[in-house]
C-alpha cells in the first residue's frame, strides 16, 4: 500500500501570493481601481502588473504603492481626477466575521480610508491569521496631529488602552500626511461602528484605524487549503 506524500506548507509570503493573485478576479476591465498598502497588497500589485493593459490605472494610499504601481508601468490617478471607483483591494491586520477591520499597521490608514470611502467595494485579502472574533488584539493605530498625541493618549488609558507614540529609527515615525501614529494595545472592540464615531470626535484625532463605515464587502482569505471567500452583506 502506497500512502501520498501530504501537501506542502505554504509559507506566509506564499500564503499572500496566493490571495493576490485570487484578488484579480475582482478587478474589472477597463476600470480605474483602488489600490491599498502593505506587503500582501505588494503582492497583489505584483499579480496585478500582468493584467496592466486591461485597466486604465489605479488610485494608491501611499507613497510607497505608487511607487511600486509606477515602477511596473501601471498609471497612477490622484484621487482629485476620479469620481468613483469600482473597487478598493486591501490588506487588514485583523477582520472579523462581519468584515469590521483594524487597518493602519503600514501607517497609511487616513489615506487608505480616503480611497475605500471612494469606491464602491472594498475587497479585502489577507491570511487566515487575521480572522479575529472580537477586534483589538493587533494594537489600534491611530493618526493624530502632533500637539494632540499625550492627550489622545490619555483619553485611551481611560478606556483601558496602553497607548504610545510609534517610532522610527529612534523619533517619532511621520506619515505621508504629515503626521504622528499612536498604536493602542489592551482593547476590545466589541462595537466598533460606534468606537470609531467616538475616538473620530476626539480633537487632534486625524483618523482611528477601525474600519467600521468603510468595512469589507467581500474578503480572501488564504488559508493552508486554498483561498476562504467571505461575503459581507
Amino acid at each position: 500500500m502506497t500512502s501520498s506524500a501530504p501537501a506542502p506548507v505554504l509559507t506566509q509570503d506564499e500564503l499572500k501570493a496566493l490571495v493576490g493573485r485570487a484578488a484579480l478576479d475582482y478587478v474589472p476591465k477597463g476600470e480605474i481601481i483602488g489600490v491599498g498598502t502593505g506587503s500582501t497588497v505588494n503582492k497583489f500589485i505584483e499579480a496585478l502588473a500582468g493584467i496592466k493593459d486591461q485597466i486604465r490605472g489605479a488610485v494608491s494610499s501611499s507613497v510607497a504603492s505608487t511607487e511600486r504601481l509606477r515602477a511596473l508601468g501601471i498609471a497612477v490617478f490622484d484621487s482629485n481626477a476620479v469620481d468613483e471607483l469600482a473597487v478598493y483591494i486591501d490588506g487588514a491586520d485583523e477582520i472579523d466575521g462581519r468584515g469590521y477591520m483594524i487597518k493602519g499597521g503600514g501607517a497609511a490608514l487616513t489615506r487608505e480610508k480616503i480611497v475605500a470611502a471612494q469606491s464602491k467595494r472594498f475587497v479585502c485579502i489577507a491570511d487566515a491569521s487575521k480572522l479575529v472574533n472580537t477586534l483589538g488584539a493587533f494594537p489600534l493605530p491611530v493618526e493624530v496631529i502632533p500637539m494632540a498625541a499625550r492627550r489622545i493618549m490619555r483619553q485611551f488609558s481611560r478606556l483601558g488602552g496602553l497607548a504610545q507614540v510609534r517610532e522610527k529609527d529612534g523619533a517619532p515615525l511621520v506619515t505621508d500626511n504629515g503626521q504622528h501614529i499612536v498604536d493602542v494595545t489592551g482593547l476590545r472592540i466589541t462595537d466598533p461602528l460606534g468606537f470609531e464615531n467616538e475616538v473620530n470626535r476626539w480633537p487632534g484625532v486625524v483618523e482611528v484605524g477601525v474600519f467600521a463605515h468603510q468595512r469589507a464587502s467581500v474578503c480572501l482569505l488564504a488559508t493552508p487549503s486554498g483561498v476562504r471567500t467571505m461575503t459581507f452583506g
